[in-house]
């Protein structure tokens, strides 16, 4: 019975067979136990050899944890959270090791474990597992009895009780294995088995009671086997209506009868149900006292009324499916498998979702997710479709209703009653209670191959109840949530389609073949949702008039885009509207607040939203407007790009602007303006060290608000804070300058003043531009000088760091002339110290000198060693041309002034200048060291203009020192580093370095290529570098 078994898991697991050493201490020779022939245990000797138990506890979890994949690779990372219980030691590497080292021994056999990359795979031969030898008879029998081969199904269910030692794993905690299901499916089995069985005997005890008189003995003998039986599983039908029929069959009417009332007071007791009608049955043979018309059936079968059609409840597959190869792949791979090979003991991990049990889960449920239009039931009826030949007991489809325009959700009670009637049941057999009701419908399913899909499902609550627990099902539930809290699902988020995808849905549901590619600006206007592409599909086919140009412009304008995406019955707005109605008219706070924050998202449109600023907008704490945020996410009205940061479908954005109430919108606006402009104040003051600019820079005219969390306290978290928020801040700008400013203009000339140092440190060049451009036009419609002067002298500076000198020396000549005018001495001197620089870049030396010497004079006046370090720098800057030794003596006086005013940007700025000087000398060696120098005192601080000029001037020495690996190392950081911040003057001198270290590495060509793309980026700068390019470019060999 037991020949050529080696592996046993139907009972405490167990080794079988000749090969296992006797003296083995991992090996413990135990009695071979059996079932017999009515399911209790049997000491009948082992032909194969001995059962042995495996050693000890981790010994015998990893022995389980390779069988529960038999065949598979299991990782190492879960063999260790299997054996110390997700919490292994540091030892736990060496102690696996050991462990996989003493079950080689036991198994005496080094090639049946091998250890194969991530992990360990445990061969199992055909007919080594106890496991896969009971479900080949457990088939065999099901195939014989549904043939009504009494003999046969007895011989074969006899044969695959014998394999069963008592509990599946016993001994081991299988929740730590995560097999709980694995067991009870192979449990669930046996009862089945042990019911044919019995039905069968039943059949047989029949006909040899006709035949002969001992046939009447051998039918009496099954009484006691079924009433332990009965006794065991006092709910289990079945059981109850054999032992009544063997009863009835020996004469023992008033017993089989009493068996009956039992049966029947115990379901209306703890289940609230009748007995079903195969019991109903047999009670009326007993009370007629004769047999029924014989009819094939078995014992599990539902009774005849409720014995169903298979169901086939799919609606049609969409007509214009497109794209999804991607996750239809993997969600083909979730499911298919669930019908295609029912003997499975283990799947391998899947590509989403959490972990995969050991062993075989209950049943595999994808949850396909995705905002309101994306194409979630479209997908989930194609692949249901394509699977449902998989399932050959039938597919069950039910709307759920979480999200359809005028419908209300169905409670669990009203899905379970509908899926139980699709299923078969009698509406009088139908539980009132929830429980009861869904115990109803996963024992209806177990032993089934059935497809369910659930569509537009509200919530996990809604779902749990109707899942199947039959490891032949398989589950597809499509909702705007990815329902999280439904243990075990595997989900499949959606994104809106590509463009590629986009235009073929477009042009297969339109029937227009031309003009319709992935550039056109329908796939944009629609943002690529399937919901908008089908309703610009229809229109286009519905009226061949209308050009899809047409359509384009007229969704192009910015107001009522929504109102030409509805058509028939299809509309993306009522799709939204459904998760925000259902919000608004909610009992629960979060919810309501997550409907008021779409409407200020509306008013605002932002291009990203943060729990800090909304808290403010809606006035509540950053606590509650997180759980606000987070609700918009779970009905997917936004997704949640990085932590903290909400972003919604340009589709949604026109929905919320339409809930924006206009009257608020102009307070919103302030109220975030007032929020940035606060942090910003923050910005400035850890970005700038006490003294004169600080000073200038915080007097305002309009108060700046406490903005409240998050407070910054470093550069560090400003600079973090920056680079997050600084997309909204330009966005919003730009609003204010599209609304000619208002009420709000103030505020934005405060926030671009403050922010400035950061854009600067940082070179944040793009930002600067747009942002001073504003500055400068809001402060001379208010007529307001001194933020003129400021916006001119900070675009001034723009200009110089993009190479322009001669606009930046016109603009910082405007911005002097208003600083003279309205008499602040620091910002006079502040722009005769910048006049002095650019004036040297463009050559004119003599008045770059002339401009520096008022300048330090001033700085002198009002006792700032700081200002007097710039100066003292500058002039060696200009000294650099003239007098290179000369210069390096006025950057080390402007070190000296740097370490008394304790200035790290001072320092550095010396040590990188210095560098520069020991470039025109010559002297490569001493450039280096002060390079890097600056970049050592520089650290992790920001100051992107000092960094990408100290990094280029090593990069520079280094080719010159002879160093073109370094050097090109060197370069490519700068170029990197230059790309990511969009300095494009930075990137053109960085590729104009690069081109001369691949010509002096043999590589011309491709150092023209160099300079022709430097060329582009710095032609229309005031650079020197540009000049060079040109020259360069001038004697290329054709």
């Amino acid at each position: 019975m037991r020949d050529g078994l080696r592996f046993g898991l139907l009972g405490p697991p167990v080794l079988y067979g000749t090969g296992i050493g006797a003296g083995d201490a991992d090996a413990t020779q135990v009695p071979g136990k059996a079932m017999g022939s009515g399911g209790g245990p049997s000491n009948r000797r082992d032909p194969a050899g001995g059962v042995r138990s495996v050693g000890s506890g981790k010994m015998r979890a990893l022995f389980v944890a390779l069988l529960l994949e038999p065949g598979r690779v299991v990782s190492v990372d879960t063999l260790k959270d299997v054996l110390w219980d997700a919490a292994p030691p540091p030892s736990a590497q060496a102690s696996l090791q050991n462990h996989v080292t003493r079950l080689r021994r036991l198994l005496d056999d080094p090639e049946r474990l091998r250890a194969i990359p991530p992990g360990y795979l445990l061969r199992v031969d055909e007919g080594e597992l106890d496991v896969r030898v009971f479900e080949t008879h457990v088939r065999a029998a099901r195939a014989a009895h549904a043939e009504r081969d009494w003999a046969r199904t007895v011989r074969e269910s006899t044969a695959a009780l014998a394999l069963w030692r008592g509990t599946p794993l016993g001994g081991l905690p299988v929740e730590e294995f995560r097999a709980q299901a694995f067991v009870q499916r192979l449990e669930e089995a046996r009862l089945l088995l042990l019911e044919r069985r019995y039905d069968a005997e039943l059949h047989l005890a029949a006909d040899r009671a006709e035949a002969e008189p001992a046939g009447a003995h051998a039918l009496g003998a099954l009484a006691p086997e079924l009433a332990a039986l009965v006794a065991e599983h006092p709910l289990r039908e079945a059981f109850h209506r054999l032992l009544m029929l063997v009863l009835h069959r020996t004469g023992r009417q008033a017993e089989a009868l009493a068996v009956h009332r039992d049966l029947r007071a115990r379901l209306l007791d703890e289940l609230g149900v009748e007995p079903g009608h195969a019991v109903r049955e047999a009670h009326v043979e007993i009370l007629r006292e004769q047999p029924p018309e014989p009819r094939p059936t078995t014992p599990s079968d539902p009774p005849a009324e409720d014995l169903p059609l298979r169901p086939a409840q799919l609606p049609p597959p969409p007509a214009y499916f497109t794209g999804r190869t991607e996750v239809l792949a993997e969600l083909r791979q979730e499911l298919a498998g669930a019908a295609c090979d029912e003997t499975r003991t283990a799947t391998p991990p899947g590509a989403r979702g959490g972990p995969r049990a050991h062993g075989r889960p209950a049943s595999p449920t994808a949850v396909i997710s995705g905002m309101a239009g994306v194409g979630k039931s479209a997908l989930a009826l194609h692949l249901a479709h394509e699977l449902a030949e998989h399932f050959p007991d039938g597919q069950l489809y039910i709307n759920l209703h979480g999200a359809t325009p005028g419908m209300t959700p169905l409670t669990p009670a009203q899905a379970l009653a509908a899926l139980l009637r699709d299923l078969g049941t009698a509406p009088r057999r139908i539980p009132e209670s929830p429980d009861a009701a869904a115990a109803l419908l996963r024992s209806t399913l177990a032993p089934t191959r059935t497809l369910m899909v659930l569509d537009d499902a509200a919530n996990a609550a809604q779902v749990r109840p109707l899942l199947p627990a039959g490891s032949g099902c398989a589950v597809i539930v499509t909702s705007r949530s990815p329902l999280t809290a439904l243990d075990g699902a595997h989900r499949f988020p959606l994104a809106p389609l590509s463009d590629d995808e986009s235009a073929a849905l477009l042009r297969a549901a339109s029937g227009r073949a031309v003009g319709l590619d992935a550039a056109h600006p329908l796939v944009e206007l629609t943002g690529r949702l399937p919901l908008a592409l089908r309703v610009v599909a229809a229109r286009l086919a519905a009226r061949r008039a209308l050009t899809p140009d047409a359509l384009a412009g007229q969704l192009a304008a910015t107001e009522g885009r929504l109102q030409h995406l509805e058509y028939d019955d299809l509309s993306v707005r009522r799709s939204l509207a459904v998760a925000h109605e259902a919000l608004h008219a909610s009992h629960r706070e979060p919810d309501r607040d997550a409907a008021h924050v779409l409407s200020r998202i509306g008013a605002l449109d932002l291009p990203a939203y943060g729990a800090p600023l909304l808290a403010r907008l809606t006035g509540t704490d950053e606590f509650r407007a997180e759980a606000a945020l987070d609700r918009l996410v779970d009905v997917a009205l936004l997704e949640e790009t990085t932590y903290g940061r909400y972003v919604p479908h340009d589709l949604v954005r026109h929905f919320a602007r339409e809930l924006a109430d206009p009257a608020d919108t102009s307070e919103a606006v302030q109220q975030a303006l007032g929020w940035y402009a606060g942090h910003a104040r923050q910005s400035l003051l850890v970005m700038l060290p006490p003294g004169y600019e600080r000073d200038e820079r915080l007097r305002t005219t309009v108060p700046v608000p406490d903005p409240g969390p998050p407070e910054l306290t470093s550069a560090e978290e400003a600079f973090a804070w920056g680079d997050r928020e600084l997309p909204n801040i330009v966005a919003l700008v730009e609003r204010c300058a599209r609304e000619d400013g208002g009420p709000a203009a103030p505020l934005v000339l405060t926030l671009v003043r403050h922010l400035f140092p950061h854009l600067h440190r940082g070179g944040r060049l793009a930002e600067l531009d747009v942002l001073g451009r504003h500055a400068l036009n809001v402060a001379r419609s208010l007529g307001d000088d001194e933020a003129e002067a400021f916006a001119l002298t900070d675009r001034a500076g723009l200009h110089f760091m993009s190479g322009r000198a001669s606009e930046a020396l016109a603009l910082n000549d405007e911005g002097l002339k208003l600083w003279r005018r309205l008499g602040v001495v620091s910002c006079v001197r502040r722009c005769l110290n910048n006049r002095g620089l650019v004036l040297a870049s463009l050559g004119r030396y003599e008045e770059s000198e002339e401009t520096l010497r008022q300048s330090l004079e001033l700085s002198r006046q009002l006792g700032d060693p700081y200002g007097e370090a710039v100066t003292f720098s500058h002039l060696g800057n200009l000294y650099k041309h003239t007098d290179a030794r000369a210069a390096i003596a006025h950057h080390e006086r402007s070190l000296a002034l740097g370490e008394i005013a304790d200035s790290l940007v001072v320092r550095h700025t010396a040590h990188c200048n210095i560098g520069y000087a020991h470039l025109r000398l010559g002297e490569p060696a001493a450039a280096v060291r002060n390079f890097e120098q600056s970049l050592r005192i520089l650290g992790d601080e920001e100051d992107w203009q000092g960094e990408s000029k100290s990094r280029l001037g090593l990069v520079r020495a280094l080719r010159e020192l002879g160093r073109p690996d370094r050097a090109s190392e060197e370069c490519a950081v700068l170029l990197d580093l230059a790309e990511r911040r969009a300095d494009q003057y930075a990137v053109g001198l960085a590729r104009h370095q690069r081109g001369l270290l691949l010509r002096a590495d043999g590589h011309e060509e491709e150092a023209y290529h160099e300079w022709e793309r430097a060329q582009e980026i710095l032609d229309d700068t005031d650079s020197t570098v540009a000049t060079d390019l040109r020259e360069l470019l001038k004697n290329r060999t054709p």
